[in-house]
Order: C-alpha cells, then sequence, then structure tokens
C-alpha cells in the first residue's frame, strides 16, 4: 500500500511538472544564425596556448556582431578532432569575416611556457558570407600556426574559412538539440557537421524516411511537427497539432504513409498523414506517453505511458487502444529483438528491464538492471542490448541469453539516446552532458568520432540505421 501511494504521489508530482509551462528559447523570426567550428590544430601547433576574450561577425559596413564563445581556450594538444567554437544569432544580410579579441598565448618550452606578445589590434579572417532570415550557416575555421606565429614572438591567430559541402544522403546524420531550437546534419562517418537547420522551439524526437529523404521532427515547445528535406536542409512543412499536446517523440510506419506521435502533454497519440502533417485522429492513452514503437509489420505500435506505469497497444488497422499493459514504475522505451517475439522494457523508476511476448502481451521476465534508466537499444544483428542509467556515465551491454552484463562502455556522461549504424557498424551515443554525440565501434569499443552540436541534444537518427 506505501509503495502505491509513494508511485501515485510521484505520478502527481510529474504531471504538476508536465503541466508548468517550461521556459524554452523562442525559435528565429527576423534574424540568423552562425555555427563556427574549428578544425583540430596541426602537430606543429602542439606546444602552443591562446586564450580567446570574444568573436565577432564583421558587417559589411564594417560594424561587429558579438558571437557566443563555445571554447574560451585553445590547445594544441586538445583532442584531434572538430570542437563549435562560437555561434550566435546574426542580423541579415551580407559579412565580411570574423574578428577576435585574444587575451593571451603562450608556447611551451623545457623550462615553462614562453609568453608571446600580442598584435596591438583585433586579428580578423576574411571570409565574405551572407546570412539569411530564419537560415543557419556553418563556417569551418582551420588554424595556420605559421601565419599566427609572427617572427616567432607575436601572436595574431589566422584561420582559412570554409562552409562545408552537401553530403552524400546515406552519409547523412541527425540530431536534435531541445535547448538551441536546432537539428545538426553531420557526417555519420567522420563526424564533421555540414549544416545546421534552425527549428520551432525545443525539437524532440525526430522520425526518418530514407526513401522520400525528409526528417519528421518534433516539435515538443509549439505543439508541431516539422518536416525537414534532406537535400536541401530545410523545413518544407509543418503541422500543427493542439495546444498543450508537447509532442516527445515520433514512429513512421514501415508503409511511410503514417506518422505517430506521443503527446506528453496531453496523453494522446496523434495519427498524422505524413504527406500533409495533417493531424487525421486522435487516441486518448496512459498518463505522460514519453515514446511509441512500431512493429516491423506494421500492425501494432507500443506507446510507453511513464506517468501511469503502463503500455496502451495500438492497433493500427482499426486505430484503437487494444489493450493497455501494467509495467514496473516509468516505462520510458521499448525496442524489439531480432526475430520480433521479444520486447524489451526499460524504466526510470524501476530497477528492473521487463521482457514481454508482444503478442500475448505477458510479462516473461524481469532483469535487473538498476533504476533511472535513460536509453535502450537492441543490436539486431547480435541482439545484444545497449542500456544507459542516470548518473552512471556509461553504456551497460547484457546478453540476450543470459540477461547477465557482459561489457560496458564508459562515456563519462550520461547518454539519453542510441542509434546503431548498420553501414559502419558503430553505435551513436547522444550525450546532453558535453552537448555532443559519440560514436563507438561496436567491436571494439574505441571512440570512432565525437561531434559538437547545440546544447541540450536529445535524438539522433541516420541513413542506414539498424
Amino acid at each position: 500500500m506505501k509503495r502505491l501511494s509513494a508511485l501515485f504521489a510521484l505520478s502527481l508530482f510529474f504531471s504538476a511538472c508536465q503541466a508548468m509551462p517550461s521556459l524554452v528559447k523562442p525559435r528565429l523570426e527576423e534574424n540568423g544564425q552562425v555555427f563556427v567550428y574549428l578544425t583540430s590544430l596541426s602537430q606543429e601547433a602542439d606546444r602552443l596556448t591562446f586564450r580567446l576574450e570574444g568573436m565577432s561577425a564583421v558587417r559589411g559596413d564594417g560594424t561587429t556582431v558579438p558571437v557566443s564563445l563555445h571554447i574560451a581556450e585553445i590547445r594544441g594538444k586538445d583532442p584531434k578532432r572538430d570542437r563549435l567554437l562560437a555561434s550566435g544569432e546574426l542580423p541579415p544580410g551580407q559579412y565580411l569575416g570574423f574578428s577576435f579579441r585574444v587575451t593571451g598565448a603562450a608556447l611551451q618550452g623545457e623550462e615553462g611556457d614562453i609568453a608571446l606578445s600580442l598584435a596591438g589590434e583585433k586579428p580578423m579572417t576574411s571570409f565574405p558570407f551572407a546570412i539569411a532570415r530564419k537560415k543557419a550557416v556553418v563556417v569551418t575555421l582551420t588554424f595556420r600556426y605559421r601565419e599566427s606565429i609572427q617572427g616567432g614572438i607575436r601572436f595574431a591567430p589566422s584561420f582559412a574559412a570554409e562552409v562545408p559541402g552537401k553530403l552524400t544522403t546515406g552519409l547523412i546524420g541527425l540530431v536534435s538539440s531541445r535547448k538551441a531550437n536546432t537539428v545538426t546534419v553531420f557526417d555519420k562517418i567522420t563526424g564533421k557537421v555540414v549544416s545546421v537547420v534552425p527549428t520551432g522551439s525545443s525539437p524532440a524526437g525526430i522520425s526518418l524516411d530514407p526513401v522520400l529523404r525528409r526528417a519528421y521532427v518534433a516539435v515538443s515547445g509549439e505543439d508541431a511537427v516539422e518536416a525537414i528535406d534532406l537535400l536541401g536542409t530545410d523545413v518544407i512543412s509543418r503541422g500543427q497539432l493542439v495546444i498543450g499536446d508537447r509532442p516527445e517523440e515520433l514512429a513512421l510506419t514501415p508503409d511511410r504513409k503514417t506518422l505517430l506521435s506521443a503527446n506528453t502533454g496531453s496523453n494522446t497519440v496523434s495519427v498524422i498523414d505524413a504527406a500533409s502533417l495533417v493531424e487525421t485522429r486522435r487516441i486518448q492513452v496512459g498518463n505522460g506517453p514519453q515514446s511509441i514503437l512500431v512493429d516491423r509489420a506494421g500492425r501494432r505500435a507500443y506507446v510507453f505511458n511513464t506517468l501511469s506505469g503502463t503500455i496502451s497497444v495500438l492497433d493500427l488497422v482499426t486505430l484503437a487502444v487494444i489493450a493497455t499493459v501494467a509495467t514496473e514504475a516509468g516505462p520510458l522505451r521499448g525496442d524489439f529483438n531480432r526475430s520480433g517475439n521479444r520486447l524489451y522494457v526499460l524504466h526510470r523508476y524501476s530497477s528492473y528491464l521487463g521482457v514481454f511476448d508482444p503478442m500475448t502481451l505477458s510479462l516473461v521476465r524481469r532483469v535487473y538492471v538498476g533504476s533511472g534508466g535513460m536509453a535502450l537499444k537492441v543490436d539486431p544483428r547480435t541482439d545484444l542490448i545497449y542500456l544507459a542509467r542516470r548518473g552512471t556515465g556509461e553504456i551497460a551491454i547484457y546478453d540476450p541469453f543470459s540477461f547477465l552484463p557482459v561489457d560496458s562502455y564508459r562515456t563519462g556522461s550520461d547518454a539519453s539516446n542510441f542509434s546503431i549504424d548498420g553501414e559502419g557498424n558503430n553505435l551513436l551515443v547522444v550525450l546532453p552532458g558535453t552537448n555532443s554525440v559519440r560514436t563507438v565501434r561496436l567491436v571494439g569499443k574505441g571512440t570512432a568520432s565525437e561531434t559538437e552540436v547545440g546544447e541540450d541534444p536529445y535524438w539522433v537518427t541516420l541513413m542506414g540505421e539498424r
């Protein structure tokens, strides 16, 4: 009885939290955006460290607009990958390049750091670019070491700049960032960012149509769904839902005609025509639907109601709830095994992974994994189960037969979402604590790449997902 009372109180608490309007960043209206990435410094710069106090975009008339720095200290020995140096909103128009305010620079010597004198005026990198309303531009800077060290004693940073080229469609990866109101497009092999798509407020789950080369995004902060054309990397259409819906995650049926939206705020699932983004039906489910999973045959959808501790099973022919399955406390998300005859359910408040028969809807096993579930993925090639829990900073890997942990991967930060690249045999991991997506090799568990993105990344998906 005490346990039921505690769960009821917990549900009321989270329901109240969900009912409160969240402070979300407003969408772009009059301005555009710029995202500046810095490639890794060359080996000859290993001894160099310099510090930036500020960075600005220089307009055509010579005036400057400051952008937000994400890195203040740049070291030659930093990780050898692209870093998000700066970003910010800019008024539309023509720009001449970027200026920098440097506060210090030093070269490491045998007896300590040797300070370099700084150039008297703000160094500038010339690179003409244009900003359009509601659009984003990605600029990649490459540090030029020899041009930056003048006479071996003076420092004025010099960069080469370029706009990344478009990706081959099969290499596209996408990640939504809730507090940045963006979807970042990156190369799933190298991790390099090629473009950023501004969206509505608080973008969350993404569902991908690889045939139409289109991505659907749940815009939670504006009760809407947006469609992104992957060829033009731009929002091409928008479907408005009901005020207060707060769509969290999406699922596309196998025939690619119907989009399902788990609406956390209204305890409903929206049935949406994928072509027009018009809602055609609304289905009442349990409290706090967080995620939704469609079986491979496209006959059923499973809605994980985190606050009511249930799974609503939808018949996708009649578009009705045909069963409600009780679970442990806080079912967060689920995934099928390779043959589709087992449904694994991860819980936010329970320490057990539930193993269900999706046909009979019966619980066949409870597996102790620890509480605070956050992310779950089953590799359909090996049936290995990958899961992450809050506060652990690691990914645990479970054997599908013994249900014992057989391996782990240390992330150092909590993971919120997984995706598996079937072509590269990699696991992509969303790490909100570091605003990044890490690509981990499934064989050997080494890090293949890491991509820095906008604040509070939530979801990752990619072409060729397994």
